[in-house]
């Protein structure tokens, strides 16, 4: 329950993040709407990894960058759905709020992104195996 505590306080850390530079990017008419969402959700991401790396999952067992990669991967996919449910509804009701929109693309990308943080980013790697010859770990 901690984690999912932790997972859910660092997704309302990022959703402020995200709707924030949404927002300044489309009141000061920087960007479009779609366009936008790209460094808004960009940010959100890499705000919410820090906060999920140091307090809810703490470090992997794996190596900084293995690990990075891995949440980059869950992230990209995660974002793609974000992204999709965001200009779907922008499309599809020409009227909507893109901040409305920006909730549901969140939600709906919120559960695929705690099962995939918490098992193949931070859930348990395989233990490094000592080399017999040369008594290195081997991770």
């Amino acid at each position: 329950m901690r984690k999912l505590s932790f997972f859910l306080f660092a997704g309302a850390v990022g959703f402020v993040v995200d709707m924030s530079v949404l927002w300044l990017l489309l009141e000061f008419k920087l960007l479009d709407p779609f366009s936008a969402r790209a460094p808004a959700i960009g940010s959100a991401l890499v705000c919410s990894y820090i906060i999920n790396r140091t307090f809810t999952f703490g470090a992997s067992h794996r190596k900084v960058a293995v690990e990075g990669v891995r949440y980059g991967g869950v992230g990209l996919v995660s974002t793609l759905i974000n992204y999709s449910v965001y200009s779907g509804l922008l499309l599809i009701l020409p009227g909507i709020s893109p901040y409305l929109a920006l909730i549901f693309g969140s939600g709906s990308a919120t559960t695929f992104a705690y099962l995939g943080y918490s098992r193949f980013v931070f859930g348990p790697g395989r233990e490094p195996v000592e080399d017999p010859v040369t008594g290195r770990d081997d991770g």
